[in-house]
């Protein structure tokens, strides 16, 4: 049983639940600081790593997936509007009880079931999905009880930039081509204006 870290101030109980249902003999503990990091390319690596796709050993009938540690759930970013557009429902089973929460309200209430959720719902529906859910320990800020294993810090690989696509490169050239004109017009009159008050001030 691991002894919690001095610094810890979350519910030590709820972080230790279920180790020793894992067997930690060879495992690595891998450390993923989510602040500023995109929610579903961040749950990707996650879901990686915990499948133990990373290692050459790699058997899908096994489960040699590392400990993942996951900090600062609730400064996680996502793209577009999905920070309003974006729902978690699920119902209480009574008539017309269909509940519903915005990915807003969820980092508000509980960031680290945003995470979980996106992690659980990579991973293949098989009798290795529990086992591979013990693994995952999030936490909203940036402490966490393992401070006496051997962490690894986790580096994300760098974010691949996409060509811009050729229709949206010419609409941008053609966007910028209009505002710089409407930026020379604006001077033009405006010297136009200067010109006019110089006259009538003579």
């Amino acid at each position: 049983m691991t002894t919690p870290a001095v610094n810890f101030s979350g519910n030590v109980k709820k972080a230790l639940a279920g180790l020793r249902r894992i067997n930690l003999e060879g495992l690595r503990w891998r450390v993923f600081d989510a602040k500023g990091q995109v929610l579903g390319r961040l749950a990707s690596q996650i879901a990686t790593v915990i499948q133990g796709k990373d290692k050459p050993t790699y058997t899908p009938y096994r489960e040699d997936g590392d400990m993942c540690i996951v900090l600062n759930a609730k400064d996680i970013c996502v793209t577009g509007r999905k920070m309003t557009d974006k729902f978690y429902r699920w119902h209480t089973g009574y008539v017309g009880h269909l509940k519903e929460r915005s990915l807003k309200d969820q980092l508000v209430k509980d960031p680290t079931e945003v995470i979980r959720k996106a992690v659980l719902r990579m991973l293949p529906r098989n009798k290795l999905r529990d086992d591979r859910d013990r693994k995952l320990r999030i936490f909203p800020g940036g402490e966490h009880p393992f401070g006496d294993r051997p962490i690894e810090p986790y580096v994300m690989p760098p974010r691949k930039v996409r060509e811009m696509r050729p229709r949206a490169r010419r609409a941008l050239i053609r966007a910028q081509k209009k505002s710089e004109q409407q930026g020379d017009s604006k001077t033009r009159k405006g010297r136009q204006n200067e010109e006019a008050k110089n006259e009538l001030s003579v």
